[in-house]
């Protein structure tokens, strides 16, 4: 009588006898382990019973050795960290801005403990949370007042909800954008109870067809800027200062939504027409939205700054509750409003700005740099240093590029769609661009102290024979 392969396979009590299953339990629930064992039993069980041999599989070292790879396969975290090599700056895939070192640290400590996060410790009372960003909003700004909630579309839909409803905002038909996932200006206007009125055509809008759309039932005048496309040729739109005079002619409430929420001058990086939230409010804006995590390089948050009365009414509005930040992310937006009032200070230590302003000379010899210590590894065809374009992002400036150095790999084995996969499944995790049968790095989104860890991720992906 022939051998029963099945008989071979340990039972689920040996394989949990193992030093490196027993190992598990440190990190694992009994149960899971338990499970995890049947699992990979069963998968050698079926593959007997397609007739295939597992010499080299049954061992109970060989099973147990499965289990705990597995368990590390299923049970790490969703969230890990990546390396951004894209050369896009706010990468919205990637978590758009990576926050200050100041910030981060201070989400950290709000997070690990107690705060007065309502309680005012002069007096001993309970406070408001925006009191943490007020003070400095209004500073940086020239607004009244400023509070802030959890994302940009939230303050429109708060802003036009407590100001606006049941009641027209008048808008030019050439700014009813449409926002990353699917949502557009007219579904966010009709969420909030307010009433469309469209005015002008995709590229011409004049003061006169805003004065000639008013009427009884107009509460505001609204201004959007155009930050994920542009429209050029023959143009023509009304400069917010313009449209402010307006509104107070009438007695209507100017609402202007900056979007990328730009504290300081993009020009010094090359880059045009990007609004600053403090020129909004200099031109007469009753209301400037924009947001936290973009242009601003702080956690995500979308930021009402305007006149007092305003703001009060925003905050009274029983959705701002809703929409409230917690107070990990208060904790770093406050922090990164605090770097601002140093504009060098913030230019050095907010990443985006940072990587922004950062020199063509430098990135190319810290691509050189690389280059030379990647050519010494096996399974590399070529390795070449490219000057390039890189990209804001996010929403951000999209027609307007910045010149970058990237690394561009050839391997000798595999496709440059399996070198990608295998580093984008790496530890850590490293995310390029293909481009014409070869893997492009960019060093611009490459923060120089991961540059010994982006090394170690290409030589195992390159070395990898899986």
């Amino acid at each position: 009588m022939a051998d029963n392969p099945f008989r071979n396979l340990p039972a689920v009590h040996e394989v949990l006898k193992t030093p490196a299953v027993q190992a598990l339990a440190k990190d694992h629930a009994h149960a899971v382990i338990v499970a995890a064992v049947r699992q990979e039993l069963a998968e050698l069980r079926r593959g007997l019973g397609r007739g295939e041999t597992v010499d080299g599989k049954a061992g109970v070292e060989a099973v147990a050795g499965r289990v705990a790879a597995r368990l590390g396969r299923e049970l790490r975290p969703r969230l890990r960290p990546v390396i951004n090599a894209t050369g896009i700056i706010l990468h919205t895939n990637l978590g758009r801005s990576p926050v200050a070192e100041e910030a981060a640290r201070a989400a950290y400590e709000a997070a690990g403990g107690y705060l007065n996060l309502e309680l005012d410790l002069e007096t001993g009372k309970r406070s408001s949370r925006q009191a943490a960003v007020r003070e400095w909003l209004c500073r940086l700004t020239g607004a009244g007042s400023a509070t802030a909630v959890n994302n940009n579309a939230a303050a429109t839909v708060l802003a036009l909800r407590a100001l606006c409803r049941g009641r027209e905002v008048v808008i030019s038909r050439g700014q009813l954008i449409e926002i990353g996932g699917g949502f557009r200006i007219p579904e966010i206007m009709a969420v909030s109870g307010a009433v469309l009125r469209e005015v002008g055509t995709t590229n011409i809008t004049r003061l006169a067809d805003y004065e000639r759309a008013i009427g009884p039932d107009t509460a505001a005048l609204m201004q959007v800027h155009s930050s994920n496309y542009r429209v050029s040729g023959f143009t023509k739109s009304v400069p917010l200062a313009d449209l402010a005079g307006l509104g107070r002619k009438h007695a209507l409430v100017v609402i202007d939504d900056i979007g990328s929420g730009a504290l300081l001058d993009f020009g010094r990086f090359g880059f045009r027409g990007e609004p600053v939230a403090r020129q909004s409010i200099a031109a007469g804006a009753d209301l400037v939205l924009f947001s936290g995590d973009k242009l601003l390089g702080g956690p995500q948050a979308g930021i009402l700054a305007g006149r007092k009365e305003c703001i009060q009414a925003i905050e009274k509005d029983p959705l701002m509750r809703a929409f409230r930040l917690d107070k990990m992310t208060l904790a770093a937006l406050e922090a990164t409003l605090r770097l601002y009032l140093n504009e060098e200070h913030a230019l050095r230590e907010v990443p985006v700005l940072r990587m922004l302003g950062m020199p063509l000379a430098d990135l190319r010899q810290r691509a050189e740099a690389l280059a030379v210590r990647l050519r010494a590894t096996d399974g590399l065809a070529a390795v070449k240093v490219m000057e390039d374009v890189a990209y804001v992002g996010g929403g951000s400036l999209p027609d307007q590029a910045l010149a970058t150095c990237v690394l561009e790999l050839e391997t000798q084995a595999v496709s440059d769609a399996e070198l990608a996969r295998r580093l984008r499944t790496g530890s850590p995790a490293v995310i390029g661009r293909l481009r014409d049968g070869k893997l492009v790095l960019d060093v611009r989104t490459v923060f120089p102290e991961q540059e010994a860890a982006l090394l170690g991720a290409v030589r195992q992906a390159v070395g990898h024979s899986g």
